[in-house]
């Protein structure tokens, strides 16, 4: 066996060198139609083609289809999604067999599919044909035509295979990230869809629960016996169902950042008026005497008020839920050196000292959820706690124990 020369030595370095190189280009991207361009022209380039083109299989329609070709932009746009039978056409042959063809004069060959040349006007004289493996699937076709001198070589078909190979986990890997983006886009849109309806379906409840409240309130202070037990029990209900609206409105906010907040300068009074009106007519309902404690009435804060108050309304109505009726709950503040600490206090049931961290927890509850006797769906205060930390604070709650009530803080920073 001969030795190689010097010159092939070089041309063999200056091959791989350029497959290396096509390597490289080929996962530079995961854009598919760049991807597929990038493909192209390499192909053609290393083969000494004057176009070359990769046909993708359709399991729908069981035929090849044309999805790029470096052939001028006339014929590209011609080629592009035209189908090839997998019978009757040498790329179909490809394919079914799984194995190289190389030929020289494809003319009087009975598989060359003429039909594409009729349609673009671009004659086919010779080609060679690799198909596209993907794990132990034939996802394809990759095809060089009409080489320009000479004739195809063993040289051509080992360099189309390794193109072939390198081309198809490229693809398939485009193809698996506009499907991730695909998902994503249609989750993003029934996100949007889900937002949108509880957001409408929330404002549309809310009035006709005010409205229920503020009867059956009435009525159990009027009413006696019997009726008084009614009147307790729609207030109840009613109660109930506003929480579930409540944390079903803000579940958006629990992977809040604080890009997303609109922030002014705005008294902490005026969020303490907004969040009492929020919630007073339920705390109203169960008899509770709340009690706000502003030392300041000027004291001025750099929030965002509606996610703030939210934040508030949340610790209110987890207050309100776990205090028993005739209780007092107490909203106020201190101020710090570069702080503002925000307290909600109530007379409740208590926090055990083991759950004071985990209820901040999403959908958390204290009670089993088998045989707890409150209600709601455990996302007030997970949702208060995204709304304060977005801010850049801190929340956190203390209690002396069970029957000993709670109270619950916000260090808000301020500058």
């Amino acid at each position: 066996m001969m030795e190689p020369t010097l010159e092939q030595m070089q041309q063999e370095v200056q091959r791989l060198t350029r497959l290396v190189e096509v390597s490289l280009a080929i996962n530079s991207t995961l854009d598919l139609q760049s991807l597929l361009t990038v493909i192209m022209d390499h192909v053609a380039e290393i083969t000494g083609a004057e176009s070359a083109a990769v046909m993708l299989y359709n399991h729908q329609t069981n035929e090849l289809r044309f999805v790029a070709a470096t052939t001028t932009s006339t014929v590209a746009d011609k080629l592009f999604d035209l189908p090839v039978p997998l019978e009757g056409s040498i790329a179909g042959s490809i394919l079914r067999e799984n194995r190289v063809i190389a030929l020289d004069n494809v003319i009087d060959d009975p598989r060359h599919y003429r039909q594409t040349d009729d349609k673009t006007g671009f004659a086919t004289r010779s080609l060679i044909g690799v198909p596209m493996r993907y794990r132990d699937q034939t996802i394809g076709v990759l095809q060089a035509v009409n080489k320009k001198t000479g004739r195809w070589n063993d040289q051509d078909q080992h360099n189309m295979v390794i193109l072939a190979s390198q081309a198809a986990v490229a693809i398939q890997n485009a193809r698996l990230v506009q499907q991730l983006q695909k998902a994503y886009n249609e989750l993003d849109q029934l996100d949007k869809l889900k937002n949108d309806f509880i957001a409408i379906a929330s404002h549309e409840l809310r009035t006709p629960l005010s409205v229920i409240l503020g009867y059956a309130t009435f009525l159990k202070e009027d009413a006696q016996g019997d009726a008084s037990a009614h009147a307790q029990a729609v207030l109840n209900s009613a109660m109930r169902m506003r929480n579930l609206i409540e944390d079903m409105t803000n579940l958006r906010y629990i992977k809040m950042g604080e890009a997303e907040l609109d922030r002014e300068h705005i008294p902490l009074a005026a969020i303490f008026q907004s969040a009492q009106n929020d919630v007073e007519s339920t705390l109203t309902a169960k008899g509770h005497k709340f009690v706000v404690d502003m030392p300041d009435m000027s004291l001025v804060v750099v929030v965002d008020r509606i996610k703030l108050g939210m934040a508030l309304t949340n610790l209110l109505n987890n207050a309100n839920k776990f205090t028993p009726s005739g209780g007092v709950i107490t909203l106020g503040y201190w101020r710090k050196p570069t702080a503002v600490w925000i307290t909600v206090e109530d007379t409740g049931v208590g926090i055990p000292q083991d759950q004071l961290e985990r209820i901040f927890e999403e959908f958390h509850q204290v009670e089993d959820h088998m045989t707890r006797r409150h209600g709601g769906m455990g996302l007030g205060l997970a949702i208060a706690r995204a709304l304060v930390e977005a801010h850049g604070g801190t929340i956190w709650a203390e209690s002396d124990g069970p029957g000993r009530g709670s109270t619950f803080y916000i260090n808000l920073p301020v500058g």
